[in-house]
């Protein structure tokens, strides 16, 4: 039996990892706690695999970006924090409308301010990618 490489990783950095092996090759995002660990990683590994790594100026920027990459047929993903994913709502019902695929990373901040996300109805728009009626 071959030897395996063991690796100790941050969880946003294997998630990082794990695209780049699906085959994503274009990022675009805006840093904001706790997911700057992805871009920092992807900014890193994304010239190695010929990807593009793009900060954008805006996380509306950077869903759109991710919507034209699709469009173009690149496997396309961004990531945020709950407030930056809210942001991106509009861009990601028009993905959805497009029938484009793409991955939006919400890496979720914790604390009792944060009650609001936990209700079952405030998850809707990112399964249904539009507002519970």
């Amino acid at each position: 039996m071959a030897k395996r490489k063991m690796l100790l990783s941050k969880g946003n950095e294997a998630l990082a990892e794990a695209a780049i092996e699906a085959g994503c090759r274009f990022y675009a995002g805006y840093p904001i706690t706790p997911q700057n660990e992805i871009p920092e990683y992807l900014a890193r590994r994304m010239p190695e695999v010929n990807g593009i790594f793009i900060q954008a100026e805006s996380e509306i920027a950077s869903i759109n970006m991710v919507y034209g990459a699709s469009a173009a047929g690149v496997r396309a993903m961004t990531s945020s924090s709950s407030p930056g994913v809210s942001l991106k709502q509009e861009a990601m019902s028009f993905l959805s409308g497009a029938e484009l695929p793409a991955v939006i990373v919400n890496i979720q901040r914790e604390g009792r301010a944060l009650e609001y996300y936990r209700k079952p109805g405030r998850l809707f728009p990112g399964r249904k990618g539009r507002r519970a009626r």
